[in-house]
């Protein structure tokens, strides 16, 4: 039996319904028509591009959901340019502190773009660009940022100086975990011992900061640090989030007014039992138990009944199914609905798994207007 004729306005209708369903528009490889028994993405694709079934040909599925609703088409993707790389560059450093790297994810002021897509379109000449360059080299040629591919040798007699800069700011000699090196924007002590150990920026190797403390300074490898109670580390960490409006994490660097603390210091003590400290906890534990922080290495279970309920009160709401990207579930404490999709997919949270928001919802119904 010769199948039906297709017409774009019907499967413009049925692409309308997956993406109401489903949060997202269909692709050839999305399986079968939700809203037409029998039919399938991939099929519809292969006969708008052959021109089968009563359609002219010469299209695709991401061809027409592009030009009528607006759908990014990966293979249709518009040029670059640099001016317009650059004005997303100066967004990141204003809104980050600090500049882009191609692991920085998606860039806000161009929806669908992601820094590692405008890295690999510099490397590979894709998209407009000429090829041979990179993210890094672009921020240095254009920017004045530091390449870290290309940094700048280093001097023992220099490391020195800087090293005896921070125990006069201090009263501490620096060591690996000292975080940044105050008198060389861009370098870490971490960095620096990592070039004295290996050999690397022009040093000659079989050092470390121990090792030139002790050789030059007269310095002990050893010096024992003062005990760490709970009540000081809270003191800490209110007053870190009084100064920076916001609790600080492991990588929050110095804790200030703690010559020689840092965050990632006390998590390790906090996590092995160091300096009179009773182990088996962590920053991240503290901060949930202590000052309600939400840990996202110990969230709490979901049960299917709850994320249900959930979802009537949102419809309630919003005279729809919530779906992955509705945003924060109101009266939860730091829950959303793409957290929610992703632990009923991979069974986190004592969620059994192979579900998804959309299938747990599937019998509430919803044919809200397009």
């Amino acid at each position: 039996m010769p199948r039906p004729i297709l017409y774009v306005a019907q499967i413009l209708e049925w692409a309308d319904s997956h993406h109401e369903r489903t949060g997202e528009y269909p692709t050839q490889g999305s399986g079968p028509v939700l809203d037409a028994p029998g039919e399938n993405w991939r099929n519809i694709d292969n006969c708008l591009r052959l021109g089968f079934r009563g359609l002219p040909g010469g299209s695709s599925l991401a061809r027409l959901l592009q030009e009528e609703r607006g759908v990014r088409n990966r293979k249709n993707l518009p040029p670059y340019t640099l001016q317009q790389i650059d004005e997303w560059v100066r967004a990141h450093r204003e809104r980050e502190g600090d500049w882009p790297h191609s692991d920085s994810g998606p860039i806000p002021e161009a929806p669908g773009e992601t820094w590692m897509a405008v890295n690999v379109a510099l490397r590979n000449g894709q998209r407009g660009m000429p090829g041979g360059s990179s993210l890094a080299q672009l921020l240095e040629r254009r920017h004045g940022a530091r390449n870290r591919m290309r940094l700048p040798r280093l001097m023992e007699a220099q490391i020195l100086k800087w090293m005896d800069a921070e125990y006069r700011r201090s009263g501490m000699h620096p060591h690996t975990k000292s975080g940044p090196v105050k008198d060389a924007p861009g370098e870490t002590w971490f960095a620096v011992d990592h070039a004295l150990r290996a050999g690397a920026r022009g040093l000659p190797g079989g050092s470390s900061l121990a090792k030139l403390l002790e050789e030059h300074r007269g310095v002990g490898r050893h010096v024992r640090k003062p005990p760490l109670s709970l009540p000081l580390i809270l003191t800490w960490i209110d007053e870190h989030r009084q100064e920076h409006g916001a609790w600080p994490n492991l990588y929050s660097g110095p804790i200030r007014g703690a010559p020689g603390e840092t965050w990632l210091i006390v998590d390790e003590a906090l996590r092995k039992g160091k300096r009179g400290l009773p182990g088996g906890s962590s920053l991240a534990k503290v901060l949930a138990e202590y000052r309600g922080v939400r840990n996202i290495h110990s969230l709490p279970p979901l049960t299917e009944d709850q994320i249900r309920a959930w979802a009537a009160v949102w419809k309630r709401q919003h005279g729809r199914r919530p779906t992955r990207p509705s945003g924060p579930i109101p009266g939860t404490h730091g829950e959303t609905w793409q957290a929610v999709d992703i632990a009923l997919q991979k069974g986190h949270r004592s969620l059994p798994g192979g579900s998804s928001l959309a299938k747990l919802l599937e019998d509430m119904g919803d044919r809200s207007p397009r």
